[in-house]
């Protein structure tokens, strides 16, 4: 599904909290969390917002295309990185047209409140009352998985299904030759916890940080975590004035500013930073404005928009 030698991201759902299909919000795009990153052979996707569904439908589309019968198409194989299971993080994990495919393969991967499994959240959030079909009606190969601060995912070349193992030493998080590796780590500041993964391939290393909120002089653990990244998805959901604002104000809410995005980027030196997870409220315009402002206070940062894409290698 994916070309070997790759390593590119591509946003298909940058907004926070909820969709805005309003045409004011079309330019940067209206789509909640989803990030599709294809590396090394491999078909990782970071979060299931809204913008998962377009990329199900593409996906849809070649799997089609790629033989008329049906049992010699090529088959669709992804591993979906949950940072945590709030509806804009998981919301169109039910229209992703893949699940619907015997021959697909869909590995989802993400923390357990510790009560209960990934696989029970996800059947009362997603379906049970709330969806037509039950999830043990999906007709993929579908295995759902907890992941824990501490585990990593190694994919290795020529198996979609990536190895889960502990972190012993940093050999453990380094690739050797073709492997992907996954890392993570939680945050504490989100409600319930999120999780923030790191993808490397090569020497060539990816950051996902949504859903966090910032501290005073940076989130250490995160600049440690990201530190040297050649790309860093940071959570930018307020300006500072919502975020510190008399009326309603935002702290507290597990999320972080342009600022805060900035300060840890530079504390972790990373290469380029992307702004991400757009509070509902601003519009193009907006963004955009704010885009050109905090250009100039970290040369590597840019605005996510939906269909952007970025190459590390």
């Amino acid at each position: 599904m994916a070309g070997k030698n790759c390593f590119t991201i591509k946003f298909r759902g940058i907004r926070g909290s909820y969709p805005t299909p309003s045409k004011e919000f079309l330019e940067i795009g209206g789509n909640t969390s989803c990030v599709e990153v294809l590396v090394g052979g491999h078909l990782i996707i970071l979060d299931a917002g809204t913008g998962i569904i377009s990329l199900g439908n593409e996906l849809i589309k070649k799997h089609i295309a790629s033989s008329d019968d049906f049992f010699t198409r090529t088959p669709i194989n992804a591993t979906i990185l949950l940072s945590h299971i709030h509806s804009d993080h998981i919301q169109g994990f039910n229209f992703f047209k893949p699940l619907s495919i015997l021959t697909s393969k869909i590995q989802v991967y993400g923390a357990s409140d510790y009560n209960e499994s990934l696989e029970d959240n996800l059947q009362k959030l997603l379906y049970g009352k709330s969806f037509p079909i039950s999830l043990n009606d999906v007709s993929a190969n579908l295995e759902i998985n907890n992941i824990n601060e501490g585990d990593v995912l190694i994919f290795s070349e020529n198996n979609p299904v990536p190895l889960k193992k502990r972190v012993i030493s940093a050999d453990d998080i380094t690739p050797v030759g073709e492997e992907v590796i996954v890392s993570c780590v939680k945050s504490l500041a989100h409600p319930d916890g999120v999780m923030l993964y790191k993808i490397a391939y090569r020497d060539k290393t990816l950051v996902y940080a949504t859903d966090k909120e910032s501290y005073i002089g940076a989130d250490k653990k995160l600049a440690f975590f990201a530190r040297n990244a050649d790309l860093l998805i940071h959570d930018s959901q307020y300006t500072g004035e919502d975020y510190l604002s008399p009326i309603a104000p935002k702290q507290g809410y597990g999320h972080s500013t342009f600022e805060m995005a900035i300060e840890t980027a530079k504390a972790a030196q990373v290469k380029k930073l992307a702004f991400f997870h757009f509070d509902p409220s601003y519009d193009d315009e907006k963004l955009k404005n704010i885009e050109n402002y905090y250009k100039g206070q970290f040369e590597g940062c840019f605005m996510a928009y939906e269909g952007c894409t970025t190459d590390l290698l």
